[in-house]
């Protein structure tokens, strides 16, 4: 069975927006996980505009399962991650700017400055993914690097307008997907994936991990975390 890694990044948005105390992703993450999920995403950004770093230390001591930090290469950052201890740290391109995260992590542009990363990180105990592109180049980069997987940014699938757009979308991250399994890197998928589209990328082989946010917080709103979580869980078995 696929993970579902539940990222509650837009839980701490609404909480922001007027720095207040709620809604807690503490709470949410622990709603979560007695809806299914497998594991809490979470994304420590420099900007501090949704996570915070109390947020990501308490997670740590709750989430008992599986806890991914998103993060880019960022000194500051790293730092934190290497203290609080995930158990996955996902390194991933950022810019001020962006309303999120834009794109993959151009690993051969930015090789130093991840492999400078890569290695604080593993020295702390910590397993690795690279968001990357579905881009043969980026995941070749991310074995030579040292990475322990790759997720694979679906966002261009997910924002495809016609079926013939999706499913030459759905075909290259098939291929990008076979190529990381080829150099035994673990696979994961993110960006984008809601209730319908997630059907598709379910059946593509060797995917172990799905990282999904907006859409299950969006639920979320309507019927509660639980319930959300537990509806993407059955989507995903519906789609096998």
């Amino acid at each position: 069975m696929i993970r579902l890694g539940v990222n509650i990044d837009h839980v701490a948005t609404v909480r922001q927006v007027r720095r207040a105390q709620e809604p807690d992703p503490v709470a949410a993450a622990v709603l979560a996980l007695l809806g299914g999920a497998d594991g809490i995403t979470v994304h420590l950004r420099e900007d501090r505009r949704h996570i915070q770093h109390r947020d990501v230390c308490i997670l740590r001591q709750v989430v008992t399962s599986r806890l991914n930090l998103e993060l880019s290469v960022a000194a500051e950052i790293v730092g934190i991650a290497c203290k609080v201890k995930p158990d996955e740290a996902t390194l991933v391109p950022e810019r001020r700017e962006e309303l999120t995260t834009e794109g993959g992590l151009d690993v051969v542009l930015h090789q130093k400055a991840v492999a400078g990363a890569m290695e604080k990180l593993k020295a702390a105990g910590i397993a690795i993914s690279l968001f990357v592109d579905p881009d043969i180049r980026q995941i070749e980069m991310a074995k030579i690097l040292g990475s322990t997987a790759v997720e694979i940014q679906t966002a261009r699938y997910s924002e495809a307008k016609s079926a013939a757009d999706r499913d030459r979308e759905l075909s290259a991250l098939s291929t990008a997907a076979e190529f990381a399994r080829q150099h035994n890197l673990h696979v994961h998928l993110g960006h984008g994936l809601n209730y319908e589209n997630v059907r598709h990328v379910v059946n593509i082989p060797g995917v172990e991990e799905l990282n999904i946010g907006h859409a299950i917080v969006s639920r979320a709103v309507l019927v509660g975390m639980e319930r959300a979580v537990r509806e993407m869980k059955d989507a995903i078995r519906e789609g096998r």
